[in-house]
């Protein structure tokens, strides 16, 4: 089988059979979110298997020569009905097949067999332990790519140095909204931004990101749209109209023909006197020397100085922090195409801010089961059912429930959900409803703040929220301390080895005469 036509007329037999398998992945009904995003992913292997063939003809229909070769071979007979080249092929074949009784079932026809495999309802039993690829992933937080986890991305937000006040889940997740306006995180100082860790940080973002897209939309082509995005950042960057970068998208001042340049010190001075002024310091005298023993032409300082730096000496300063800026550009883009995920990821956060401990158990024990089979009524009811559930009215934007739908109205109003709640010792964090807000005064958030403010997270601090109140609370609990501790003293019940039971006074007494 080492016939160049006949491996051309299998690749492309092998290319139909694949095509065919993609029309019936995309033909399938895409009632669900996981049916949809599993049929993307298997026409999405299916097109890497045809592309790769593609470029095999490919290469094999550019050598030409090899191919006219085996043409002219069993096309031009050496002599008249002479069709020794014929069967000498047809017996080559033959013997193959022969010796290889099977090959038709193995390769291209097993590999789309299980590209197509489906599991039906009938699969399903108490045995079966269904692994689905594709649910792998994903995190418990992105539930099978419909929401964002960016939980690592926010904590690396709040660590960065001077980035001011630090943002709750939800806060962070609103500056990321703000994608449609600008630039993410323009408001930030510009020594912050142009800092090493944030350079990290926007790098992780944006690598996250692009992930998630490839994960949760494998057959959009991410490569191509980052070209363009890239080609369109360095049209602004040249023109200098990126907003908070504009300093260093200008060039630098000896560009312009201002200032005037130092070869020996390498250094750029805007004024005659302040040039003058340097050429008597030590520096610039180590300076000359050195060059003047190396191969580098010497310096002349008294003569007339140079206004226009190489552009070499100007290149770095314009270009410093082009990556950083290119990682928030191509960062920005990527939160404008996720906008409606970033949303339905904060209405899922706010929903389950509104559940308690329970609610949420029940919610985890409901995704680790498998998927459900699928119903048997048809596919035109099955849709029906599907398209009523993504349409669901809510104009009141309400928490979503443990079931997937709005809470009622009466429950929101009962819990105060639309009620903010702020905490001063908690970095001036907003907890909706009064539940949760009484419920902090025991999590870690708040009981960290205490404790750098040097105060005790006792009951006594329950219900204060400001810095200034917790603080003028301490100070009249320390002055009536003494009565406190006689209260201690007095209410407090501690039992010897033996069983008895005395109050804090007496038993310290006792032990210090030895009596116990």
């Amino acid at each position: 089988m080492d016939s160049v036509i006949e491996i051309q007329r299998q690749t492309h037999e092998e290319i139909e059979q694949y095509e065919r398998a993609l029309y019936t992945v995309l033909s399938r009904p895409q009632n669900a979110h996981q049916t949809r995003l599993q049929n993307e992913h298997k026409a999405s292997q299916i097109l890497d298997r045809i592309s790769s063939r593609v470029t095999t003809l490919h290469s094999m229909y550019r050598d030409q020569d090899t191919r006219d070769v085996e043409i002219d071979a069993i096309s031009a007979p050496s002599q008249p009905g002479d069709l020794s080249e014929f069967y000498a092929r047809l017996g080559k074949v033959q013997e193959h097949h022969n010796k290889y009784p099977d090959a038709g079932a193995d390769g291209v026809e097993l590999d789309i067999a299980a590209l197509l495999e489906e599991i039906t309802p009938e699969d399903y039993d108490e045995d079966y332990v269904y692994e689905d690829p594709v649910a792998n992933m994903f995190s418990g937080e992105e539930v099978y790519g419909r929401y964002l986890d960016l939980h690592a991305n926010h904590t690396a937000f709040n660590n960065l140095k001077n980035v001011g006040k630090r943002l709750g889940y939800l806060q962070y997740l609103d500056a990321l909204l703000l994608a449609e306006k600008g630039l993410i995180h323009a408001d930030m100082p510009k020594e912050t931004r142009f800092s090493r860790d944030y350079e990290t940080y926007i790098g992780a973002l944006h690598t996250y990101l692009t992930s998630f897209i490839r994960r949760t939309q494998p057959l959009l082509d991410v490569d191509s749209k980052q070209t363009a995005i890239v080609e369109e950042f360095g049209i602004k960057w040249d023109a200098g109209e990126l907003e908070g970068w504009i300093d260093e998208g200008k060039a630098p001042p000896g560009d312009s023909g201002e200032g005037i340049w130092c070869t020996a010190c390498q250094k750029l001075y805007s004024k005659q006197t302040v040039y003058d002024a340097h050429l008597t310091s030590k520096k610039h005298i180590k300076a000359t020397s050195r060059q003047a023993s190396s191969d580098q032409p010497p310096s002349n300082p008294n003569g007339p100085p140079s206004s226009t730096p190489t552009a070499s000496n100007g290149a770095p300063s314009r270009n410093k922090h082009r990556t950083t800026a290119l990682l928030t550009y191509l960062a920005t883009a990527l939160l404008v195409d996720l906008f409606p995920t970033l949303n339905d990821t904060k209405a899922n956060v706010e929903r389950r801010f509104s559940l308690t401990a329970k609610e949420r158990e029940q919610e985890i024990m409901e995704s680790q089961k498998p998927p459900a089979p699928l119903p048997t009524a048809g596919p035109e009811a099955g849709g029906e059912e599907e398209e009523e559930e993504e349409r669901i009215y809510n104009p009141l934007k309400l928490p979503m429930g443990w079931d997937g739908k709005p809470i009622p109205y009466w429950l929101y109003k009962l819990h105060g959900l639309g009620v903010e709640y702020r905490c001063e010792i908690c970095s001036d964090h907003v907890y909706m409803g009064r539940k949760n807000f009484e419920r902090h005064f025991q999590e870690s958030r708040h009981a960290f703040g205490m404790r750098a403010l040097g105060l005790p997270n006792t009951k006594h601090f329950h219900e204060i929220t400001k810095i200034e109140d917790a603080m003028a609370l301490a100070e009249r609990l320390k002055r009536e301390g003494r009565h406190e501790i006689f209260e201690q003293e007095t209410m407090e019940e501690l039992e010897d080895e033996e069983g008895n039971v005395y109050n804090r006074k007496t038993y310290d007494d006792l032990k210090k005469q030895g009596l116990i």
